[in-house]
C-alpha cells in the first residue's frame, strides 16, 4: 500500500509515518511545515527508500491535485490541521481556513483523483479523516463518556472548526460517494509533542525550574492516549474499519490536569532529582475561557469491532515520556523559539 499522510511533520502524523514505514508501507508526507512541525521528527525515515516528502498546503487545490497525481496513493489519512486551542481563541479564522477550507478542498482533489485510478484501486481507496473527541463538547463529571452516537456540541473555535471538517467528511462520502472512515480520539501525549501542549509544557518547566502552570484549579478531566498506540489504532482502522463508519479512539485513562502535573512531577523526581520535589513549581493561572470540564471515550466499538485497546498504561507511558524528553533536548530546545511558545495564548475572550 502508498499512503499519503497528510500533517506527517505534525506530533500525531509523525508517529504514524514511523510506524508505517517500519510495517513496510510507502508513505508520502504531505505537510505545510508550519510552526508546530517539525522535520526533525521524520529524522528515522527521512532517507528511506519508501517515504517521500511534499511541502504544500492541503487548501491549495492544484497543489493537492498534483500531489496525487504525482503519488498515485492507495489510501489518505488526513490529520493535517491547526489543533492548539489557546491558539485558536486568538486567532480562529485561521483554524477554520485550514480545519474547515484545507479539508474541504482535500476532498474535492480525491473526489476528482478517484476516477483516474483503475477499477481495482477505485474499489479499495479509503479517506481516513482524524479528528478529535472535542467535537462533542463537554461532559459532566457523573456523564457516560463519548460514544459514537454522541450528538456534536463543540466549544471552541478549535472544536467548532474540527466538527465542521466530520461533516464535510460525511457529506463528500454520502453525496458524491467518497469512501471514508472518520475517527475521534482523545488527548494524545508522548515523544515528539511540540512544546506547547499540557505535558511537555510540565516536563520542560520543571526540568528548567520554571513555574509549571495550571489553569484554573486543574480540575478538569481528560482521557489520556500514548501516541504510539493511537497510530496503531488509526493504521487498524485504515485497513480494517467499516467504510463510512466513525470509530472513537481512547486510552481509558482518565486524569484531572491536577493529578497528571503531579504525576509528572514525582517522575521528575525519580528521574532527575531536584533540591527539592518538583510539585513546589506548579502555580495555578487564571482559566482558559471556556474550559471544557471533562473529556473520556468509550472505545467498546473499536474494541468490539477491530480488537484494539491501547497498550501503554498511561503511568508507562508518562515516564517514557519525561524519559524523552530529558534524553532529547536537541529535538525540542529550536521549538522553544517559535511564535507563541512559552507565552500565554488563548486568554482574549473579546
Amino acid at each position: 500500500m502508498k499512503l499519503m499522510v497528510t500533517g506527517g511533520a505534525g506530533f500525531i502524523g509523525s508517529a504514524v509515518v514511523r510506524l508505517a514505514i517500519a510495517r513496510g508501507l510507502s508513505v508520502v508526507n504531505v505537510d505545510k511545515l508550519t510552526y508546530s512541525a517539525n522535520p526533525a521528527s521524520l529524522a528515522s525515515v527521512e532517507d528511506h527508500s519508501a517515504y517521500a516528502f511534499e511541502q504544500a498546503d492541503i487548501a491549495d487545490a492544484e497543489a493537492m491535485k498534483a500531489v496525487l497525481a504525482r503519488h498515485q496513493p492507495d489510501a489518505v489519512m488526513h490529520l493535517a490541521a491547526e489543533s492548539h486551542v489557546d491558539r485558536s481563541i486568538d486567532g480562529p479564522l485561521a483554524f477554520v481556513h485550514t480545519n474547515v477550507t484545507g479539508t474541504a478542498v482535500l476532498l474535492e482533489a480525491v473526489r476528482a483523483y478517484l476516477p483516474t485510478l483503475e477499477a481495482g484501486k477505485r474499489d479499495t481507496f479509503r479517506f481516513h479523516h482524524v479528528s478529535t473527541d472535542e467535537v462533542f463538547g463537554a461532559l459532566g463529571m457523573a456523564d457516560r463518556p463519548f460514544d459514537e452516537t454522541t450528538a456534536y456540541a463543540p466549544n471552541s473555535p478549535y472544536s467548532a472548526s474540527k466538527a465542521a471538517s466530520d461533516h464535510l467528511v460525511r457529506a463528500w462520502g454520502e453525496t458524491f460517494g467518497v469512501p471514508y472512515v472518520l475517527t475521534n480520539c482523545s488527548n494524545n501525549y508522548g515523544p515528539f509533542q511540540f512544546p506547547e501542549k499540557l505535558i511537555p509544557v510540565v516536563v520542560l518547566r520543571a526540568l528548567a525550574g520554571l513555574p509549571v502552570p495550571v489553569y484554573g484549579q486543574g480540575l478538569n478531566v481528560r482521557d489520556w492516549l500514548y501516541v504510539e498506540d493511537h497510530a496503531e489504532a488509526l493504521l487498524l482502522v485504515l485497513e480494517k474499519g467499516r467504510l463510512g463508519e466513525t470509530y472513537c479512539i481512547g486510552g481509558e485513562a482518565e486524569r484531572r490536569n491536577i493529578d497528571l502535573v503531579k504525576t509528572l512531577c514525582l517522575s521528575l523526581d525519580a528521574i532527575q532529582p531536584a533540591a527539592s520535589p518538583h510539585a513546589r513549581l506548579i502555580e495555578f493561572v487564571t482559566d482558559r475561557p471556556g474550559h471544557d470540564l471533562r473529556y473520556a471515550i468509550d472505545i467498546a466499538k473499536i474494541r468490539g469491532e477491530l480488537g484494539w485497546s491501547p497498550r501503554t498504561p498511561i503511568e508507562e507511558g508518562l515516564e517514557r515520556t519525561v524519559h524523552w524528553y530529558r534524553d532529547n533536548e536537541t529535538w525540542w530546545r529550536p521549538l522553544l523559539e517559535r511564535d507563541g511558545v512559552g507565552r500565554r495564548l488563548g486568554l482574549s475572550s473579546f
